[in-house]
């Protein structure tokens, strides 16, 4: 059974015989084709009746039943093998393509079996992806649907901690300042200066404003206020004489 199956499916194998490769021509690729050892050759062909009879290949037209010939050929690295069946001199239906690349045979894989590979490995990877996905998926009554990601954890904590940069400061906070250091440096000018890096600080000449003279107190100011006296308390009256009882 398990030749049988090899036989049925022979995608996935691959022939050569590397006593061929340097003598491979489209002469006799047919005959590196037909040997005992390949797979893919099968022994009940047209091609095995023609060689023991020791017939040219010209009379596979006049035969009916399965046979191989040579489709293509690019000489010296390529070439391609049909397997058909032969109803008729002028009707044939393809049954399968080898193609020998180097000495190397494959099989060509027919378009159900591409378009079937194709979409098995899409689904497979689609299917591989949600089962990952769902591996990082959480759920717990009270706060919903949430993603765990396990490697995010780790680089996370192998991952230097960056320090937040400062924010830079607004032009209401630069124009106020510069306010207030043009104001100390008026209240508060610089004693020396230095012209150049290495020379000898130069004192700076500080002009002080002419001091105006006092103003004459003026009159009103200079006599002192006269203090009004305070209104006496007003005097109590005697106490009034009770009459004596008799």
């Amino acid at each position: 059974m398990a030749s049988m199956d090899l036989r049925d499916n022979l995608l996935g194998i691959s022939w050569v015989d590397s006593g061929w490769v340097p003598i491979l021509n489209p002469g006799n690729v047919l005959d590196y084709f037909s040997e005992r050892s390949n797979p893919f050759y099968d022994r009940t062909c047209n091609n095995e009746v023609v060689k023991m009879q020791r017939l040219t290949l010209d009379h596979l037209n006049q035969m009916v039943g399965v046979e191989y010939i040579l489709l293509h050929a690019q000489e010296p690295i390529l070439y391609i093998v049909r397997k058909q069946q032969r109803q008729s001199p002028t009707q044939v239906v393809p049954l399968a393509d080898y193609y020998i690349n180097a000495g190397v045979v494959y099989q060509a894989p027919d378009l159900g079996s591409v378009i079937s590979s194709r979409a098995l490995s899409a689904v497979h990877g689609i299917q591989s992806a949600f089962d990952e996905a769902m591996s990082f998926c959480r759920y717990h009554p009270s706060k919903g649907y949430w993603w765990h990601f396990k490697d995010q954890e780790e680089r996370e904590k192998v991952k230097p901690k960056s320090k937040k940069k400062e924010e830079p400061s607004s032009m209401f906070q630069r124009q106020r300042v510069d306010t207030l250091l043009l104001d100390l440096r008026n209240k508060f000018p610089p004693l020396f200066y230095q012209p150049k890096p290495g020379e000898k600080p130069i004192p700076v000449e500080v002009k002080k404003e002419p001091e105006l003279p006092p103003e004459a107190p003026k009159q009103e100011e200079r006599e002192p206020a006269v203090k009004t006296a305070a209104p006496a308390a007003p005097s109590k009256a005697p106490p009034e004489k009770r009459a004596r009882l008799q």
